[in-house]
C-alpha cells in the first residue's frame, strides 16, 4: 500500500523526469512531395526502437496527414487543447513502437493568431504533460510559411529532406536562406531521400552545399540517405511504417541508421531543452513572424 510519503516521492520523481532535456527535431523541406512526412514518422518509430521515448507532433495545421500515414483515427487534436476542451494527454494517440502522436489542429493556420490566454494554455499543456518523453519529432508543413519557420526556429535540430528534383533543391535553398538570414538559424542537417545510390545522395547534397557555401553563412551536415524502395511505397499504401511492415528492407535499415545518427547529435543541456521552453520559443517565433 502506498503511503502519502511514497506518493510524494513519486510526484517528485515525475517532476524530475519532466525536467530532463528533450531533443526537439523539426523535419522540414522546401516543397511538397519530397517525402517529408514519411521521413518524420519512420524516424520517430526508429528512434523509439532505439530505446527513446518519442512524441511525434503533426505540425502541418492545414494538410495534416501523420495520422493517415500511421492508420490512426484520433477523435480530438491540438485545437481542442488550445481551446481548453482537452488536456494534451487526452489527445495523444499511441502509434507503432509506442510513439505518442499529437494530431494536428486542422484549420489553425498560424500560431500567431492565438491570443494571450491560448498562448498560456499551450505552454501549460506541454509543461503539464504527464507522459515522459526525451525526443520530440515535428513534421512541419512544406514551404516557408509562418508555421514552418516557427517550428524550425524553436527546434534544436532542423532536418531538411531533399530529393533529386530541381524544384526541391531550389526550394530547400530558399528555406535555408530565409531561416539563416532572417532568423539566425545557422546549422542544418540534410537527408537525401528517394535516391538510387550513395553516390547519387552525395551528389545531391553537394549541389545544395555549393550554393549555400557561396551565398550563405550556414553549416550543412549530411546526416542520412533513404534509398528508393518499393517496400516503402507498399508500407505507405498499408498505412504502416516501413520499419514495422518490412524491417529488413533497404529503407527500414536506412531509417535505423538515421535514428542512430540523430541520437549521436549533442543533447541539449540548458533549460531551453525542456518542453515548456520549446513551446515558449515557438510562440515567440510565431509572434515575430506574424508581425513582419
Amino acid at each position: 500500500m502506498l503511503t502519502s510519503e511514497s506518493n510524494a516521492d513519486q510526484a517528485a520523481g515525475l517532476r524530475w523526469m519532466q525536467q530532463r532535456p528533450v531533443r526537439v527535431v523539426a523535419v522540414t523541406g522546401g516543397k511538397g512531395g519530397v517525402g517529408k512526412t514519411s521521413v518524420a514518422v519512420n524516424l520517430a518509430v526508429a528512434l523509439a526502437l532505439e530505446g527513446r521515448e518519442v512524441m511525434l507532433l503533426d505540425g502541418d495545421m492545414g494538410l495534416a496527414n501523420v495520422d493517415v500515414l500511421l492508420g490512426l483515427h484520433p477523435t480530438s487534436n491540438l485545437s481542442h487543447v488550445i481551446k481548453g476542451e482537452r488536456t494534451l494527454d487526452e489527445v495523444i494517440v499511441v502509434g507503432p513502437a509506442g510513439i505518442r502522436v499529437v494530431p494536428a489542429a486542422s484549420g489553425l493556420q498560424e500560431m500567431a493568431n492565438l491570443g494571450p490566454a491560448q498562448h498560456a494554455g499551450l505552454i501549460n499543456a506541454f509543461s503539464g504533460l504527464s507522459t515522459n518523453i526525451d525526443t520530440l519529432v515535428i513534421d512541419t508543413a512544406a514551404g516557408i510559411s509562418v508555421n514552418v519557420t516557427s517550428y524550425s526556429r524553436a527546434a534544436q535540430e532542423v532536418l531538411v529532406v531533399l530529393c533529386d528534383e530541381p524544384a526541391a533543391i531550389t526550394d530547400s535553398y530558399a528555406l535555408i536562406k530565409l531561416l539563416s538570414k532572417d532568423y539566425g538559424v545557422t546549422r542544418f542537417r540534410v537527408i537525401a531521400n528517394m535516391v538510387n545510390s550513395a553516390q547519387e545522395a552525395k551528389s545531391l547534397f553537394n549541389k545544395l552545399l555549393r550554393v549555400t557555401d557561396k551565398y550563405l553563412d550556414v553549416a550543412l551536415d549530411f546526416i542520412g540517405t533513404i534509398p528508393q524502395d518499393e517496400y516503402l511505397k507498399r508500407a505507405v499504401q498499408r498505412q504502416r511504417t516501413v520499419i514495422e511492415a518490412y524491417p529488413r528492407s533497404k529503407s527500414a535499415i536506412a531509417f535505423r541508421k538515421l535514428a542512430q545518427k540523430t541520437i549521436s547529435l549533442p543533447m541539449p543541456t540548458s533549460a531551453q531543452g525542456h518542453l515548456e521552453f520549446f513551446v515558449e520559443r515557438l510562440i515567440c517565433a510565431s509572434q515575430v513572424s506574424g508581425g513582419e
